[in-house]
């Protein structure tokens, strides 16, 4: 399994309330894997964002994010995440994560096997 995290950047920083969209293209994932989303800024802990769970697509927010970003898979299994209305808060390295199956901890970091690389969002204000 392999994850490629692109969209963002050290180059490119997005005004406050502009919109942005991650992609992660996931090799070797097979539809019933769970996919997520997780950002960490400096100083701070890996955060839950978002995921979709294997099979059945179902959601999951983080209450911060809830209302503004959208999480979805296509058939080629590449994971998006769609922000609007960023926030300065939102400023992150972002990174994308797989795991074979459905976890009830899925907004652990430590429930997640595979991980992407990570891509800059930088939000200004």
């Amino acid at each position: 399994v392999q994850l490629q995290a692109y969209g963002g950047g050290l180059l490119q920083t997005v005004q406050t309330g502009g919109s942005l969209r991650l992609s992660c293209a996931a090799s070797g994932v097979l539809s019933s894997y769970s996919l997520g989303w997780f950002r960490q800024a400096p100083g701070k802990d890996r955060e839950f964002v978002a995921a979709v769970r294997g099979g059945n697509n179902s959601k999951y927010y983080s209450g911060s994010v809830k209302g503004r970003f959208t999480i979805t898979r296509d058939n080629s299994n590449t994971l998006y995440l769609q922000m609007n209305s960023l926030k300065p808060e939102d400023t992150a390295v972002y990174y994308c994560a797989a795991r074979p199956n459905w976890h009830v901890w899925y907004y652990d970091p430590g429930q997640y096997n595979y991980w992407g690389q990570g891509t800059q969002v930088t939000v200004s204000s």
